[in-house]
């Protein structure tokens, strides 16, 4: 999910023992799992492959992970209190430094900063309440990420990222809840036309 492997890149799995000092079985098992998540290709007795880019697949997550994220930020918006309050503005200030220190930035995003995203958004659902949302949350989380991490694998360009972030963060705490799943959408939208623009370089 990280883009360490390329869609279409076999997975040797002696290699991948090295790599990750496991035994065949428990590896074979997780990759069967990933292939189950679609994010493995299970080649029949040739072994196993990195799955290629999917744009109808992406475009679908994107809007199940927008509807669960909708729902989760709403029961937040109503639940969270004073802890939750500080635990955004925490999260916002740490998210508006690391967005600024892209100005300019090209290439692969930091670490810093992937860390600061998740924690940011995390943060605006942490009052949700409801485990299966956040489950799902998570699950859609980590099956977009390989397709959020390539558009984003040479920068950001010129997108304001400390202005999309402090709005939500704003009307977060505002308690707009209809702005707040507006922004998430345009926010979330807006990756997905940088990955168009990608495949389509």
């Amino acid at each position: 999910m990280r883009g360490v492997r390329h869609p279409g890149e076999r997975l040797r799995i002696e290699k991948l023992r090295t790599i990750y000092n496991i035994g065949p079985t428990p590896l074979r098992e997780a990759l069967q799992r990933l292939s189950a998540d679609r994010l493995v290709v299970a080649e029949g007795n040739r072994g196993f492959s990195v799955a290629p880019f999917d744009l109808d697949e992406f475009n679908d997550l994107n809007t199940a992970r927008i509807a669960v994220e909708q729902a989760a930020l709403r029961l937040s918006l109503q639940n969270g209190g004073i802890e939750w309050e500080g635990g955004v503005v925490a999260a916002a200030y740490v998210m508006e430094r690391e967005d600024k220190a892209l100005t300019g930035h090209s290439g692969p995003v930091p670490d810093s900063w992937e860390q600061a995203n998740a924690a940011f958004h995390a943060s605006l659902v942490a009052a949700c309440g409801s485990k299966w949302l956040l489950w799902t949350r998570s699950h859609l989380h980590d099956l977009c990420e390989r397709y959020r991490r390539a558009a984003v694998s040479h920068g950001v360009g010129d997108r304001a990222l400390y202005v999309e972030h402090g709005e939500l963060a704003m009307a977060a705490l505002a308690r707009h809840a209809d702005l707040v799943c507006d922004l998430t959408e345009r926010h979330y939208g807006r990756t997905v036309q940088v990955f168009h623009q990608m495949l389509r370089q």
